[in-house]
């Protein structure tokens, strides 16, 4: 089929190779515009981007896709189908009209489980234990569209955000290609979500990242997980922001919530529940990333010391 593709993240790169070593006739990539990233604030390709690239493909990158030139340069393409994974931009019903076969989308969860922008970080965040990847038609709403595939995988208890990202990716460039196998070939079914089911994934804000003490540290370190690399997992150590890299459950601790107590030269923060969670690794604001050890070498912890905000 000719395809116009339209995606921006790394997890988007194996379903627009996918296209390609199928043998679709990839029209055009469309993909976020550059953006200033890292200390030095340069201007970073997407990965899509690269991978489009790399493959020799026309790149094109709008800062409103729904603008009316878009639409024409999208109407001149001619595509069969339309391919969006985690493009990051809304679509408009003029460009869902466009393709004879509609808009394909990799969506990674099990639908109608956290539909928008954030599927992966929430499923974790939120203590799931199975996710997986959706095939759907797009449609105007946020998700909405009849569902054609579905796959399911297991997430470890271990497992942080990019980590099942990495694990998904392959698996929806998979679908992807079956679905569009079964679209050529007349035998596509296409599934209703039921809504009574849907739950949502929004996008990701800083504050998302803000540690709240009273839930179980099982919670926390979920949300950790999930919030890996950003917003990461954050709190308040003596009025200066300090950034949970590493940390994890703990048992035969009993300490209120956000107490923080050094024993043993382990560092163990109180939880909800009666719950902990040992710090294995932190950043506080202004210094490096350091081992807990290395951090209680520089900081007498208090007998009252407390995390979190307390004005």
């Amino acid at each position: 089929m000719r395809v116009v593709f339209l995606g921006t993240p790394e997890f988007a790169v194996p379903s627009l190779n996918a296209l390609l070593s199928g043998g679709h006739e990839v029209a055009a990539v469309f993909t976020q515009p550059d953006r200033p990233r890292g200390r030095g604030n340069q201007l970073a390709e997407s990965p899509v981007k690269r991978a489009a690239a790399a493959a020799g493909l026309p790149v094109h990158q709008p800062e409103r896709i729904r603008r009316p030139e878009y639409l024409e340069l999208l109407r001149g393409f001619a595509a069969d189908l339309m391919v969006i994974v985690g493009y990051g931009q809304i679509v408009p019903q003029s460009i869902i009209d466009l393709p004879e076969q509609g808009i394909l989308n990799v969506h990674a969860s099990l639908l109608p489980k956290y539909r928008g922008a954030a599927p992966i970080q929430w499923a974790i965040a939120s203590g799931e234990t199975q996710t997986g990847v959706t095939i759907m038609q797009i449609d105007a709403g946020l998700d909405t569209g009849d569902m054609l595939l579905k796959t399911s995988a297991a997430i470890s208890p271990d497992e942080t955000a990019p980590e099942l990202s990495a694990r998904l990716a392959p698996l929806g460039a998979q679908l992807l290609l079956q679905a569009i196998q079964q679209i050529a070939n007349g035998v596509v079914q296409r599934e209703k979500q039921k809504e009574a089911e849907a739950t949502y994934a929004p996008i990701l804000k800083k504050e998302d990242g803000l540690i709240d003490w009273s839930l179980p540290a099982r919670r926390i370190y979920d949300r950790m997980r999930g919030f890996k690399p950003w917003p990461g997992a954050f709190t308040n150590f003596r009025n200066r922001s300090l950034l949970l890299l590493r940390a994890k459950p703990v048992d035969g601790y009993s300490l209120p919530p956000a107490a923080l107590r050094a024993a043993n030269r382990r560092l163990v923060a109180g939880c909800g529940q009666n719950t902990a969670l040992e710090l294995l690794e932190v950043q506080l604001a202004g210094k490096r990333a350091m081992p807990a050890e290395a951090f209680l070498n520089g900081y007498k912890i208090a007998e009252n010391e407390i995390l979190g905000d307390r004005t």
